[in-house]
C-alpha cells in the first residue's frame, strides 16, 4: 500500500492532468500507473521526473528496447519490484522475448556476482583500465 494517497486522473489538478495526458500520449496508453499517481502529490516532482524519463528514453544512439532492458537490469540490481515489472512490460511491448529476458538476467546476475567479488577482494584497478582500455 502506498504511503501517500494516489492522485487519480479525475481528482488531479490541471497541472497534474497535463503531465498525465503527456504520459499517456507519449507511451500510447490509456491509463496512468500507480508510480505516477504517487509522485503526483508533488506536481513539480511529477513533472521533473516525467521530463527526465522522457528525455533518457527518447530516440538516440541506443535503441529504445536496449534502454528499457537497461532500466530492467538496474531495477533488478536495486531490488525495485515495481520498476522491474513496469519496464519488463515496456520492453516486451518493444519486442523483448523470453529468451532475451533470460539472457539479460544472466548478465545481471553475473555482473552482480563479479562486482561483489571485486569489492570483497578489494581488487586494485589495472592501469590499462584506468587509461580507458589503452596501455599507458
Amino acid at each position: 500500500m502506498a504511503t501517500v494517497k494516489l492522485i487519480e486522473y479525475e481528482e488531479a489538478s490541471p497541472e497534474v492532468k497535463a503531465v498525465y495526458d503527456d504520459i499517456m500520449t507519449t507511451r500510447g496508453i490509456d491509463w496512468i500507473n500507480n508510480f505516477w499517481k504517487a509522485i503526483a502529490v508533488q506536481p513539480d516532482m511529477l513533472r521533473r521526473t516525467w521530463e527526465g524519463v522522457k528525455a533518457v528514453t527518447a530516440p538516440g544512439a541506443l535503441d529504445p528496447l536496449v534502454k528499457e532492458m537497461i532500466y530492467v537490469a538496474v531495477s533488478v540490481t536495486n531490488g525495485c519490484e515495481y520498476c522491474i515489472n513496469s519496464h519488463t512490460a515496456s520492453a516486451r511491448k518493444k519486442g523483448m522475448t523470453d529468451e532475451m529476458l533470460g539472457e539479460l538476467m544472466a548478465v545481471v546476475g553475473m555482473a552482480n556476482q563479479t562486482n561483489a567479488l571485486v569489492t570483497g577482494f578489494q581488487v586494485e584497478l589495472d592501469k590499462v583500465f584506468q587509461n580507458g582500455g589503452r596501455k599507458p
